[in-house]
């Protein structure tokens, strides 16, 4: 299966980008210029993967950023979002990207209440991905993705979406928050590396 290289999940007036893309590739490749790596991160484990992955494919990446953030406190952001997830609200977004220069997308996200985020399922409600390769990757707290890649199904009925990676990172309820660094994130890239060239996606 050829995979077209664009990576998912959390400027100027040509941009496609309201944000800006972050850490943008010096280079111009046409295949690079189709690669959107779009994340949520709140303790920095999934963007650190998200750099892992743009390391290896130089696609574009971008965070996902709400017009209102959540807040800093731990037991006020779980209340939060479990009232959004009850009650079915999606938190409006500050990131806008224009999907349609890019063919296939890296969806970042922590696992948040054993679900997808409120702010991805916001993202995926507002941007039409239609026929494009939608590739997920996660961080979790060690319970692993939840009912997260069923939302994603749900959402996108139409796109190709292709095995996930996912990742044990923090356990902010306990007070552990960044881990990707050291031999952890030695580690972590490595299994990183593999999953892409098991998904074709490693560029020689």
């Amino acid at each position: 299966m050829k995979v077209v290289w664009v990576f998912f999940l959390w400027c100027s007036t040509c941009s496609a980008f309201q944000n800006g893309p972050e850490d943008a590739p010096n280079h111009s490749t046409s295949d690079s210029n189709k690669t959107l790596v779009l994340y949520l991160s709140r303790t920095n484990n999934t963007k650190a993967v998200a750099k892992m992955i743009q390391k290896e494919i130089r696609g574009d990446l971008v965070a996902v950023e709400l017009e209102n953030p959540y807040p800093e406190d731990y037991d006020a952001i779980v209340k939060q979002v479990a009232e959004e997830n009850a009650s079915g609200f999606l938190p409006p977004l500050k990131t806008n990207v224009d999907m349609a220069q890019y063919d296939t997308i890296f969806f970042g996200f922590p696992t948040w209440g054993m679900q997808l985020p409120p702010p991805m399922k916001s993202f995926l409600n507002e941007h039409d991905l239609e026929g494009k390769t939608l590739i997920p990757f996660n961080t979790n707290a060690g319970y692993g993705l939840g009912s997260s890649l069923k939302t994603i199904r749900k959402l996108c009925p139409n796109s190709t979406i292709l095995d996930e990676f996912s990742v044990k990172g923090g356990v902010e309820r306990n007070g552990i928050l960044f881990v990707m660094e050291g031999k952890r994130e030695i580690e972590v890239g490595q299994a990183v590396q593999k999953w892409l060239e098991q998904i074709m996606a490693l560029k020689d």
